[in-house]
């Protein structure tokens, strides 16, 4: 409880006030930032210059005294302090059920809610957000009296991306926020450290609890020249996707440097730290330029504009020695020339696979991709601002006057970020030249992105292709069918998509064929940075509901099948684990989405038991060839004998009998949703046991009491669990006596057929719990231990 009351009092310096949600930032104490950093930098760090992620990093530290030495990345753990939260409806639900047991009577730092992820794309704006009323009032009136009660800024359906949203109105340079989604890094484009979390993370800084992280290292990304007329940022984190691979950002904040950063837009930067999540990354950040003083100014943030141009050389920018010689400050450099790169496409089934335009259409040969494009997609958090929408839809009226549309057979979707940005469009004709090509205007939602799509003529039994400017594109995640392939690229290369109606479409050297049947070559797109006119408000409906009522009556039904009051899980029992069957060894790619689907299945996010029915229903068995979605019972007398992981998971939840996971490398990538670690904890998980983690799931896991390892050998000790694993019987060493300095945990694992042990495997894992995760899992879960200090 001490530590909770200085941790507020920390808060109450940080910002003016907390005493009720805000429609925008107030300006940061940045006297506060620089005093942290300073005592930081001639205390533990000696003066050694800094990278701006570092800066901000240790700017937020919660209490540097307590620290003797420099943090060491990749081993040392940072108590941070963060001066935001941001949450999404579909992942709002669980954090908000978590932070009602803290026993916390407001949250401790500035919160907001968006809803977002409920609204299906189906027949467009405003009917499909009108439905989402229908089908999920009950949650949105849970989220709305929460956030009455709690003194969080409420964004209604309708409202825009949560991503859209805290870019015009939340982020502020220099600062550091939590956000419960895994693209929250888009904030990174107004030099915002803003990272991903699962609910619990953020109920951590909700409750004043000082928030960990593992101490990351720094990625420099060296941009060069500037982009050419067809050239988008998102071809650099498309590119730079390709380079790195899924994992590779894993463990790095991603920081941006050189003379290429002071071409690029606010909104342009903040499409390439979206997509930073694609590569891994802890989060993704840009130096502060005048592009962001520019659009701060434009949403009407002057005042955070003016301090932060004060602070441009001292804080918000890597010191000059770092400038001078980023090979020795950053752990790693990758360098990026703008002024050749090209337009890209990555995909499918996996965002890291990057084909450059060029040859894009011998890749459609010789991959056996279908060149058909059955619907070209533009939105979503990366890629629907006011610059992106406008460079398409220049693209859009060169076709209108040559009376062109959008190719027969394929389908035309545009997805505006936010209200904001939707009144603008619809102000600056932009919606209008969409709607002459013959584009569908959705909803200011996430939408097909995160497989809100009603897809009407879903073509399910082939192979097809859609293009998007969307951020993530595994199997099965846009419209539920894993037959379509999604390609992700800019919006500029979605208008040459949809026009064509083909992938290999090249619209830097194709002709189109206008309604006169003459050849044309489309000019390259032109748009505006910021609107000339200013930004439209939009219709106030959707403005947030500020509305702090602390006796406020928050409505679970008994009988809901949405939403379900949360029960602590059990303590550990203090004891080895033993006798724990192996339910799955997972093989390959197994994201959150794999562990947790999305889809229709979002609508039980507020419902723990009732979402455990889709726990790991798109991993893959690698002892049963690959199949997805079914185990062998390990367990006589056990009903199923096969069946769905689900069913089997409850059969031992049922019968007490304790399991684990075997999982391949990078297990838990993508979104940030922690019901892919409470799910597995319900139905009776105590261990998963990985080749390597994705930081988020990793993280998640802990904060639910799971413990999370790691193969000491990867390469040889997994495959010792790919045959037969319904057979073997687990039990630990090193459990009991856990700490954080001794990562060492030992399995014993006998084969067992016929009651009789035929063979024996002693197997060395290594876990990356700190002291706190420690204790989080001795006392059954991060909020247990949290309720427990609350009491005390």
């Amino acid at each position: 409880m001490l530590r909770q009351q200085q941790a507020l009092r920390n808060i109450a310096r940080r910002y003016a006030t907390v005493s009720g949600p805000q429609a925008r930032a107030t300006v940061p104490n940045y006297d506060l930032f620089n005093q942290r950093l300073n005592k930081a930098r001639t205390t533990i760090l000696e003066n050694k210059p800094l990278t701006l992620a570092q800066k901000i990093l240790y700017a937020h530290l919660h209490d540097v005294d307590s620290m003797t030495s420099a943090p060491i990345p990749g081993e040392t753990y940072l108590k941070l302090s963060p001066d935001r939260v941001a949450m999404q409806d579909a992942s709002a639900q669980m954090a908000i059920l978590q932070f009602m047991l803290s026993g916390m009577k407001q949250t401790a730092v500035p919160t907001s809610i968006h809803c977002d992820h409920l609204v299906e794309a189906f027949e467009g704006a405003d009917k499909d957000v009108a439905r989402s009323w229908q089908t999920s009032r009950e949650i949105y009136e849970f989220l709305q009296a929460a956030s009455q009660k709690y003194g969080i800024a409420f964004w209604r359906p309708g409202s825009g991306i949560i991503h859209q949203l805290v870019l015009e109105n939340y982020a502020a340079p220099g600062t550091l926020m939590l956000g419960t989604d895994s693209h929250t890094p888009n904030a990174g484009g107004l030099g915002m450290l803003a990272i991903g979390v699962g609910g619990a993370d953020a109920v951590d800084a909700m409750a004043a609890i000082p928030w960990e992280l593992k101490a990351p290292r720094v990625m420099g990304v060296h941009l060069r020249g500037s982009l050419h007329p067809w050239g988008s940022p998102k071809d650099v984190i498309l590119a730079l996707a390709g380079k790195l691979s899924v994992r590779g950002g894993t463990g790095y904040i991603v920081e941006y440097f050189g003379e290429g950063v002071q071409s690029l837009s606010c909104t342009g930067m903040a499409t390439i730290c979206n997509m930073g999540a694609e590569v891994g990354a802890t989060t993704s950040v840009f130096p502060y330029t005048s592009s962001m003083s520019r659009y701060l100014e434009a949403t009407k943030r002057a005042g955070i504009a003016e301090a932060a141009n004060a602070q441009q050389a001292s804080y918000l920018s890597a010191d000059a020695q770092v400038a001078a010689d980023p090979a020795r400050y950053y752990d790693e450099v990758v360098e990026i020339n703008l002024d050749t790169l090209e337009p890209g496409y990555n995909g499918p089934f996996t965002p890291d696979l990057h084909t450059p335009r060029s040859k894009m259409a011998d890749a459609v040969k010789s991959e056996g991709w279908n060149d058909k494009v059955s619907a070209a997609l533009i939105g979503s958090c990366t890629n629907s601002s006011y610059q992106d929408l406008s460079r398409a839809a220049s693209l859009a009226r060169q076709a209108s006057a040559r009376g062109l549309k959008v190719a027969q057979g394929t389908e035309f979707l545009v997805s505006p970020g936010s209200e904001q940005i939707r009144a603008t469009m619809e102000r600056d004709g932009i919606q209008q030249a969409f709607e002459d090509i013959g584009a569908k205007i959705l909803a200011n939602a996430c939408g097909p992105c995160i497989g809100q799509w009603n897809r009407e003529e879903n073509p399910s039994k082939s192979l097809n292709s859609i293009v998007s400017s969307f951020n993530r594109n595994f199997r099965a995640r846009n419209d539920g069918n894993p037959n379509t392939m999604n390609f992700l690229t800019s919006p500029e290369m979605v208008l040459g998509a949809a026009l064509s109606g083909r992938l290999s479409f090249n619209p830097l050297t194709d002709e189109l064929t206008d309604a006169q049947g003459k050849a044309f070559k489309l000019e390259p797109p032109a748009g505006d940075e910021l609107p000339s006119k200013g930004y439209a408000q939009g219709r106030d409906e959707y403005l947030p509901l500020l509305d702090y009522q602390p006796n406020k009556e928050i409505p679970i039904s008994p009988q809901s099948t949405r939403l379900q009051s949360l029960e602590a899980f059990l303590p550990w029992d203090g004891k080895e684990f033993s006798n724990t069957r192996v339910l799955v060894t997972v093989q390959g790619k197994c994201t959150t989405d794999h562990i947790s689907a999305a889809g229709k299945w979002l609508k039980y996010k507020g419902h723990l038991e009732n979402l455990a029915r889709n726990t790991l229903i798109g991993a893959a068995n690698a002892a049963m060839d690959g199949c997805v979605n079914q185990v062998r019972n390990a367990v006589a007398g056990l009903q199923p004998k096969q069946g769905t992981i689900p069913d089997v998971a409850m059969s031992y939840k049922k019968a007490q009998v304790p399991w684990l996971v075997i999982a391949d490398y990078n297990y838990g990538e993508g979104s940030a949703r922690e019901h892919a670690a409470m799910q597995p904890r319900f139905l009776g998980c105590n261990m998963v046991i990985a080749r390597s983690f994705a930081r988020i799931h990793e993280t998640n896991l802990k904060k639910q009491g799971v413990l999370p390892l790691v193969f000491a050998r990867p390469d040889e000790d997994y495959f010792i669990f790919t045959k037969d694993p319904h057979e073997l019987v687990v039990r630990t060493e090193g459990v009991v006596g856990l700490n954080e300095k001794s990562p060492v945990v030992r399995l014993h694992v006998d084969r067992v057929q016929n009651d009789k042990v035929v063979e024996s495997f002693d197997i060395e894992c290594k876990h990356t719990m700190s002291a706190d995760q420690i204790a989080w899992f001795k006392a059954g879960s991060a909020l247990n231990l949290i309720a427990s200090q609350q009491q005390s």
